[in-house]
């Protein structure tokens, strides 16, 4: 057992066994067994501190951490289960000891699961019960978690071979104390009995379970809150190598697996490597929080990034070195465990088929030199890519051609030569190859990824090889810069073969009309190139487009598209998402930028794959609906010149289909109309016109209605208030539904023309759920009613409620208020940006009411923790805002409100 441990240093310093125990062994049998345990609990919080005293020291060697971890717990255990042997229980019968799991493996972190075994000969007698019972009391007692099992030699043959979770965690069982012999009679029949002759078997089941775990947890290992333990690239997977290589040739040691050929020593130095950075990391988490927590989330990534020494360096925080690090460790485990899936592969060839991999389901007559290997494209020799390092770029193609595997050890080779390729960046042959796997017709995604893992991406376009595992540290974005960038290709090339008609009808239905449809593939590629370098990236990356797209082959025309799609390749969201569609100047504006049918097209495109490959949960249908609205608005100017037809068309189009919907007789529609200005119309989806329209018949002359329902298609509860207008209604409705417990991510506001108001809000909780049940609608109502009603101090509520934390919190941002007058020819158009937070609107909205503004529509933008709130407004007598003086005070109310600084709340 000592030589788990042997290569600790100071030992001694983290717990003095020898000392502890004697002075165990002196205590009197009164009291005993809580004395024992006060004086242990003493031991582990000092070995703690000694063992977080050594990270702050060395903050990188994770591995020797874990290890004192576990070497702690075990010198604990030991004298635990010699004071319940010898003196509380000596009756009992011989019993072994067993460490499992990872503390079986010798690795924990501060607050990892203890998981221990008791071994008996035979079925365990009374006495040795007590034993088992006597050690898990004092060992909660001294706050750890415990996972504990107790069987009898027999019963843990038969469950090892009934459950291969079982199974697992006995093949890391460790001696720790107790009868040996039994241990070495038990690790005997564990060879023999369940070992022998289930190594494919055990094989299937560890990749199957990793394969379900992948999907559990995203399935990608670009996540930019990446769970360290149990996510993709992560230490489990690592650790499922392991495994596999010590059932099939009973190593002891990860380095082993170099002997029995599983790894050259080269990759062993990178299993080594990212095995101790991921241990350094989960650690840090460890200690920080205070708790067993494997996720590296944002509030706690600069933290780790500080600890662990990353720096600020070249207009790149440290924070983001940090995650880049960390993801290129996720990609080498990615990396590793192909190759030792093929050196496996390779050891039970004749014995069946491939582990997990497809078969071939034709064989292709060209292959230029390259090989079939069991169905994957592999390399005729080792010096192959080295006699034409074209053939770098050659593989993918071929494997996008002809729907192949490449081989992991062909992988392998080309991660080993792809600085090869330098010499050879402005071969037309090598562009051409490129722009062959970029814009196929097949799936360039999975080709692209694996051209990005062997590193090949990276060193043919040097700029993308500056965005490879960048992190971008905030909550909007999902993914790294490249997967980001290599999944929206995905999703172009999938719309474009027309599987995403149901979930992007506009882009599929125009899709046949685009005619620079290589130029739209490069401008997805290249649309982030430049993130990470200090400036607008949409301006740096049309720079680099200028620079690229000649070298890859297109023509000066398509060059300059490339980049002025790169350039404005935000233009539309921002348009759609934080400005009034319904004021035409908006359309005006953004058809002037646009100033070509094509290129309209294209940019929708681009937009939405862009929105789709953010991650989960960024795309949904009022996104489609804004996108599409603005789109049909812009062709029309783009075809009609500056008319109107088409927006007329289009209130009449949905006009008529609300009164198929609602069934109201022709003059009662009519008088319904009449009440509702011609922004209503365009402003608000059919589902929500015909909502509203039966609220406002219901409600008769109440002068309030309020209805809150579940809007399934927003993940959000839609509230909607019909009440007789007047000013400060908006933001008492907004601090009404904050003390609720809401927060508000979008608000529609109208009045009809007769005096009432018709607003429209999407809310959620602090953590992006729906109010969706009746105790929160009720509360919702409740706090509307008594705001407008004047019924107690909405002042004195909102201070009381506490904030809820949420994940915005880690990050800062400088809030920032932008008046335009440019914007709208009616409308003063005011856009602020702060940290999402609840309240945030109601403060704005607030400040908006004391500089005697009148809101008449508000747009509601979040992107991960900013939130981008846009208002159109006027004074009091419906003009737009004049006046340095008074522009300066407002701009200067809505960067303390927006700050949540020292603010009179709306009360």
């Amino acid at each position: 057992m000592a030589s788990r441990f042997e290569h600790l240093p100071h030992r001694r310093a983290i717990v003095d066994r020898r000392a502890l125990a004697e002075t165990i062994a002196a205590l009197p049998g009164d009291g005993l067994r809580n004395r024992a345990v006060a004086l242990l609990k003493e031991a582990l919080a000092a070995g703690r501190a000694e063992i977080a005293r050594r990270l702050a020291e060395r903050p990188t060697r994770g591995l020797e951490i874990a290890a004192a971890q576990a070497y702690l717990i075990d010198r604990l255990v030991v004298i635990l289960f010699d004071l319940a042997t010898t003196r509380l229980h000596p009756e009992g019968e011989p019993i072994t000891l067993l460490a499992v799991g990872g503390y079986g493996r010798g690795e924990m972190a501060a607050h990892s699961d203890i998981d221990i075994g008791f071994l008996t000969r035979n079925a365990p007698a009374p006495a040795t019960a007590q034993v088992i019972e006597t050690m898990l009391y004092a060992l909660w007692d001294l706050g750890l978690k415990v996972g504990h099992s107790s069987r009898s030699l027999d019963e843990m043959i038969r469950q090892a071979k009934a459950d291969v979770t079982v199974r697992t965690a006995l093949l890391e069982a460790r001696f720790v104390t107790g009868d040996a012999t039994l241990y070495d009679d038990a690790a005997r029949r564990f060879k023999a009995e369940i070992q022998r002759g289930t190594e494919r078997q055990f094989i299937a089941d560890k990749l199957a379970e990793r394969d379900a775990r992948h999907r559990r947890m995203g399935d990608t290992r670009y996540v930019v809150e990446p769970n360290v333990k149990e996510g993709k690239g992560s230490l489990r997977d690592l650790h499922a190598l392991f495994w596999i290589g010590k059932y099939i040739f009973d190593v002891q040691r990860a380095r082993q697996l170099v002997d029995v050929g599983l790894f050259t020593p080269q990759e062993y130095r990178g299993f080594h490597r990212a095995d101790d950075f991921l241990w350094a990391v989960r650690c840090h988490l460890h200690v920080i929080t205070g708790r067993a927590e494997d996720r590296l989330t944002f509030d706690v990534q600069r933290e780790v990034a500080a600890r662990m020494r990353f720096h600020d360096r070249n207009d790149k925080p440290a924070v983001e070195r940090f995650m880049q690090f960390y993801f290129l460790q996720a990609r080498t485990v990615g990396t590793l465990t192909g190759v030792f899936l093929a050196h496996l592969d390779e050891r039970f060839a004749s014995r069946g088929r491939r582990f997990g991999l497809p078969h071939l389901r034709r064989s292709p007559k060209r292959l230029n030199g390259f090989v079939l290997d069991r169905g994957r494209l592999a390399l005729p020799d080792d010096g192959f890519f080295r006699d034409d390092p074209i053939r770098l770029l050659e593989i993918f193609a071929l494997a996008d051609a002809h729907r192949l595997e490449i081989h992991p050890l062909a992988m392998r080779a080309a991660s080993r030569d792809a600085k090869l390729i330098d010499e050879y960046r402005q071969h037309p042959r090598a562009n051409a190859l490129f722009l062959e796997v970029l814009t196929s017709p097949g799936d360039p995604e999975l080709v692209l990824r694996w051209m990005n893992e062997a590193g090949v991406m990276g060193r043919f376009i040097p700029d993308f090889g500056r965005v490879v595992a960048m992190m971008q540290f905030d909550m909007y974005h999902h993914f790294t810069v490249d997967e980001h960038t290599i999944q929206a290709i995905g999703l172009l090339a999938r719309i474009e073969a027309g599987t995403l008609v149901e979930d992007h009808p506009l882009a599929s239905a125009i899709f046949d009309q685009i005619v620079s449809r290589r130029v739209l593939r490069v401008a997805v590629l290249l649309h982030d190139i430049a993130k990470g370098r200090g400036g607008d990236h949409s301006i740096l990356g049309a720079e680099v487009a200028l620079r690229l797209c000649p070298r890859f082959g297109l023509t000066p025309a398509e060059t300059e598209t490339v980049s002025w799609l790169v350039r404005h390749h935000l233009l539309m969201s921002d348009t759609a998402f934080k400005r009034d569609l319904s004021d035409f100047k908006t359309i005006l504006d953004f058809a002037g930028t646009i100033a070509s049918p094509e290129r309209l097209r294209l940019l929708l495109v681009l937009t939405i794959v862009d929105i789709r490959a953010v991650g989960p949960g960024t795309w949904n249908s009022w996104k489609r609906q804004l996108l599409a609205t603005l789109f049909e608005s812009a062709e029309e100017v783009l075809r009609l010149g500056h008319k109107q037809r088409g927006r007329a068309e289009r209130i009449a189009a949905r006009q008529e289909n609300l009164a198929t919907a609602l069934g109201w007789d022709e003059e009662r529609f009519a008088a319904f109309v009449r009440r509702l200005p011609e922004p209503y119309w365009i402003a608000e989806p059919d589902d929500v016109l015909e909502h509203n329209a039966r609220l406002m018949a219901a409600a008769g002359d109440a002068p309030l209605s309020i209805d809150a329902q579940v809007y399934e298609e927003r993940g959000a509860t839609l509230v909607t208030i019909y009440a007789a207008d007047h000013p400060g209604l908006f933001y008492r409705i907004a601090g009404a539904i904050h003390v609720a417990g809401g927060n508000i991510i979008d608000a529609r506001i109208h009045t009809t023309r007769d005096g009432m108001a018709i607003d429209n809000f999407l809310v959620q909780d602090p953590f992006g759920r729906p109010f969706d049940d009746s105790t929160q609608l009720a509360r919702l109502r409740v706090a509307i009613e008594d705001a407008l009603a004047n019924r107690g101090k909405l002042n004195d509520r909102l201070v009381a409620k506490p904030s809820a934390r949420t994940r915005a919190d880690a990050f800062t941002i400088q809030p920032n208020a932008l008046i335009n007058n440019e914007a709208s020819n009616r409308f003063t158009v005011i856009e602020v940006n702060a940290r999402d937070r609840p309240a945030l609107l109601n403060q704005l909205a607030q400040a908006l009411f004391q500089s005697k503004v009148t809101i008449h529509s508000a747009h509601v933008a979040t992107y991960g923790e900013r939130a981008v709130d846009t208002f159109y407004v006027t004074d009091l007598t419906g003009d737009r805002l004049t006046g340095a003086t008074r522009i300066k005070a407002l701009e200067k109310r809505l960067l303390v409100a927006a700050a949540g600084d020292a603010v009179d709340v709306a009360a």
